[in-house]
């Protein structure tokens, strides 16, 4: 084994998030870590690499194993470049080439010397570290990274690339990597995949990708604090799931069944026990049947409920008894409303040869109309001028001057109402708390804010109304911030939600929530994304965007 975890207990202040959670990773594995947002997936990962050592219990490493693990914070870099940011982060690469570089100058017939510059060169040839620059430039040209451009001038997206490539050339035993695939377009993902596929190490990657997960030998999810074990890739995973999840629904409802029965039992022999001879002593037959009730009524209130959940298709298989049973206990998604029909078909957009950018087009003029109903989904590279595009729709669509505006017309029907979801918060969101956020975004729309609705809203979108509502919005975590989203996205009635990567962050059971609200909006969808089942879902036209464009 690579890896084995015994993790007693872990919390985060007043949050429990482990209690006896154990796992292995085996050599040359590929597997995923799923859960709930929320369920410590990040911690559990920081913890395997020697990061969060603030637990009970023990992890350990096969010696001399080379883990590497992407990284979240990249400060002091100074002007130092990709190329070189990642060839001296490659486990021994700096070290050795120095030795390469420096000893045929000094060693002369010093032995050691000669020992350890020819074990250098032995060690650097094992690694394969002598084409290693080409093939890591050649990399970086797939993620559309300059190799020579500065670290401190990316973007957090670029740089979390940087990161994929760096753990892609690192010859590790074990790579530990967050989140993949977020915000990658295409072709981006498609190299990311293949690596995948065919690297010989292995890989835990925690991912809600469903392109992703269809990759793995093994999947773990992060489920009532501990660790649950479903060999195979997603489709596996689907199958075992709606068995285990049927099997816990039978034996929850057989240990309901049995409370309410030994509840009946108690009260009947504290009946009899008050008419008893021996009144209400401790010998009473009856008073030692009730505490051994009590003693089993307790025991069967101290189990943990578990956490249902089965997927929408799988969920349609179940027997009508186990069907009605999963709907009264499964576990809470996110409540969208169901939004309402729209009036007749119109023209919402109609867009005559624009072109969009910051000075210079991004791609060529571009003409199309959104209609009442149409499903639309934009295609190009990281880049080719989508989010771009969008604003500038939006923009215009709220009458605002749209300075990416270059060329040709874009016309909105006087009945417009647009909604969308953008890949980050907006910036004067991050100092307010939630519970103001609300008030803000509802405020935006005209909407009513009273405690009353922020509550609701809280609570529908899985924020915890009381400890949450004061949190500042720049501390939330990914999908605590994609829920935000969703609440802004639903919050009035549009007729046109414009999307952009909208699964992004969010859990298997938010996602098929998001999914079935979209499959039901009787209004227009414009929507960014590389998520091929959400694709395959939604359906509707394509327009490709740049001129590399599919």
């Amino acid at each position: 084994m690579l890896l084995t975890a015994a993790i007693d207990s872990k919390s985060l202040g007043n949050k429990q998030l482990f209690t006896g959670l154990n796992l292995t990773i085996g050599n040359d594995e590929k597997v995923a870590i799923i859960g709930r947002n929320g369920a410590g997936k990040t911690t559990l990962l920081r913890m395997l690499t020697g990061e969060d050592a603030d637990f009970t219990g023990t992890i350990l490493r096969r010696h001399g194993a080379r883990i590497v693990a992407t990284r979240q914070e990249h400060h002091e870099l100074g002007d130092q470049s990709i190329i070189t940011y990642i060839l001296h982060n490659l486990p021994e690469y700096e070290r050795l080439q120095a030795i390469i570089d420096t000893y045929p100058d000094t060693m002369g017939d010093d032995m050691r010397k000669i020992t350890t510059y020819s074990e250098a060169l032995e060690r650097f040839a094992r690694l394969d570290y002598y084409t290693v620059e080409d093939r890591v430039r050649k990399s970086l040209i797939a993620y559309q990274l300059v190799p020579d451009h500065a670290m401190q001038s990316l973007s957090g997206g670029q740089k979390r690339f940087v990161e994929l490539v760096r753990i892609e050339h690192s010859a590790a035993d074990l790579a530990l990597i967050d989140e993949p695939t977020n915000h990658m377009d295409y072709v981006a993902k498609a190299a990311f995949l293949e690596w995948f596929a065919g690297v010989k190490h292995a890989v835990v990657v925690i991912t809600h990708d469903r392109d992703l997960l269809r990759k793995v030998s093994r999947i773990i999810e992060i489920k009532d604090y501990t660790a649950v074990n479903f060999p195979g890739n997603y489709d596996a995973y689907l199958r075992q799931n709606t068995a285990r999840t049927a099997n816990e629904l039978a034996e929850y409802e057989t240990t309901q069944r049995r409370i309410e029965n030994v509840k009946k039992q108690i009260q009947a022999a504290r009946a009899k026990k008050a008419g008893a001879s021996a009144g209400g002593g401790k010998n009473n037959p009856f008073v030692i049947i009730e505490n051994r009730l009590l003693k089993e009524l307790a025991g069967l209130q101290a189990q943990e409920r578990p956490s249902f959940w089965i997927d929408q298709e799988s969920a349609t298989t179940l027997k009508p008894q186990m069907s009605e049973s999963y709907e009264k206990h499964k576990a809470r998604t996110i409540h969208i409303r169901r939004l309402p029909g729209h009036e007749r078909q119109r023209e919402l957009i109609t867009l005559d040869s624009v072109t969009v950018g910051y000075g210079t087009p991004l791609f060529a003029p571009l003409s199309c109309r959104i209609l009442t109903g149409d499903r639309i989904r934009l295609v190009g590279r990281n880049g080719a001028g989508k989010t771009t595009l969008v604003r500038t729709i939006t923009d215009a669509a709220n009458g605002q001057s749209a300075p990416t505006l270059l060329g040709g017309t874009i016309h909105c029907d006087t009945r417009l109402r647009i909604n969308t979801y953008e890949q980050e918060i907006a910036d004067q969101l991050l100092p307010m708390t939630l519970a103001q956020a609300i008030e803000h975004l509802y405020g935006m729309y005209g909407l009513p804010a009273s405690n009353e609705q922020i509550m609701r809203a809280l609570s529908e979108y899985l924020f915890d109304p009381y400890e949450d509502r004061d949190q500042l919005v720049r501390h939330l975590s990914g999908g605590q911030k994609a829920r935000l989203q969703l609440i802004k996205l639903f919050a009035n009635d549009p007729n046109l939600i414009i999307l952009d990567e909208p699964t992004n962050h969010l859990d298997l059971p938010s996602i098929e929530e998001l999914e079935a609200a979209l499959e039901q909006y009787q209004g227009a969808l414009l929507y960014i994304s590389h998520d091929s089942y959400l694709a395959a879902r939604l359906g509707g036209g394509t327009i490709p965007i740049g001129s590399n464009s599919t």
